[in-house]
C-alpha cells in the first residue's frame, strides 16, 4: 500500500479545489481524505495499491497532467508537498470536516 501526506499551497481554497481532488481522487481508484488548513492550504491524505495511479494523481494535484477541464479556473496550485507517511486505511475519498 502508498500513503502520503500532501500539503497544497496557492489559490485553493473557496474555489472548489476539494471538489477536483474528490472527483480526480474518485476516477483513479485513490482512497483518502481531503480538508482545509487554517492557513490558506489544503491538505490531502492518499492511498492506492497502484504507485503508477498515485503518480498520475499527484501529477492533477500539481497542474502537470490534463484534468478535463475539472479544475476551477479561480484555483492556482503553486506548490504540493508530498512526504510518504502512514495513517489507517480508508475505504473511500471524502472531504474530512
Amino acid at each position: 500500500m502508498f500513503k502520503v501526506k500532501m500539503i497544497v499551497s496557492g489559490r485553493v481554497q473557496g474555489v472548489g479545489f476539494r471538489y477536483f481532488v474528490i472527483i480526480s481522487a474518485r476516477e483513479l481508484g485513490i482512497l483518502g481524505r481531503v480538508w482545509n488548513n487554517d492557513d490558506g492550504t489544503v491538505g490531502i491524505l492518499a492511498q492506492t495499491d497502484d504507485s503508477q495511479k498515485l503518480e498520475e494523481f499527484t501529477a492533477l494535484i500539481r497542474g502537470e497532467k490534463s484534468s478535463k477541464g475539472r479544475l476551477s479556473p479561480f484555483a492556482k496550485v503553486t506548490y504540493v508537498e508530498s512526504t510518504p507517511t502512514s495513517f489507517p486505511d480508508f475505504t473511500d475519498f471524502n472531504i474530512k470536516y
